[in-house]
């Protein structure tokens, strides 16, 4: 009783190896090769398509014919469970590949993300003079007057981008390339000359 509980045991380690091994190449197949499905035309390469199936196929039939060697009806309950893995994958590979795509965007935004931050915080010490400095507020009062069509495209512009920081967004780093338009217009309708030393230097 002993050997056959051990042969029983052996047997459920082995063929919950192997279905592991397989499920996660089927799956891992199936998404490259909705990935890869259509290829860039410009790229001259070999079919990504065929070399996904091909290294699929090179660990999930082993996975399949090893067990089976053993015993027959572990090849029935794993090609069973390849064949489930491979729907389940086919179904949920249009979320998973977006959910890769926006994390591969946001690590393509990030540098871009930090240098527009960097840009704002200059443009907005830029700004805050013109409240914040009594002898600029005299001297230049049309930059906090929104009246003026100048200085009220700012606001908006100051206020878009500061909309947009909180996260890495796509339209940050253009708002605070508007901000900075939009600051430079303000100060030449205002007749600041364009190289007036920050508050301070």
């Amino acid at each position: 009783m002993p050997a056959f509980a051990e042969s029983v045991l052996f047997g459920a380690l082995q063929l919950s190896f192997w279905g592991a091994v397989l499920v996660c190449a089927v799956a891992a197949t199936v998404l490259a090769v909705r990935r890869h499905s259509t290829p860039d035309p410009a790229v001259r390469a070999p079919d990504p398509v065929f070399w996904d199936v091909f290294m699929g196929s090179a660990v999930a039939l082993p996975a399949i014919l090893i067990p089976t060697l053993a015993s027959p009806w572990s090849g029935v309950v794993l090609a069973a469970l390849g064949a489930g893995a491979g729907v389940a994958a086919y179904r949920g590979s249009p979320q998973i590949l977006a959910w890769q795509d926006r994390r591969r965007q946001l690590r393509q935004d990030r540098p871009v993300h930090t240098a527009a931050q960097a840009e704002h915080e200059a443009l907005l010490a830029r700004w805050s003079r013109y409240e914040l400095d009594p002898a600029s507020s005299i001297d230049y009062p049309a930059m906090t007057d929104v009246r003026l069509p100048e200085t009220s495209a700012l606001i908006r512009a100051m206020r878009e981008a500061e909309q947009l920081r909180a996260v890495p967004h796509q339209g940050y780093a253009p708002a605070v390339v508007r901000f900075g338009l939009a600051l430079a217009a303000a100060e030449r309708a205002a007749g600041i000359p364009a190289e007036l030393p920050a508050v301070g230097h």
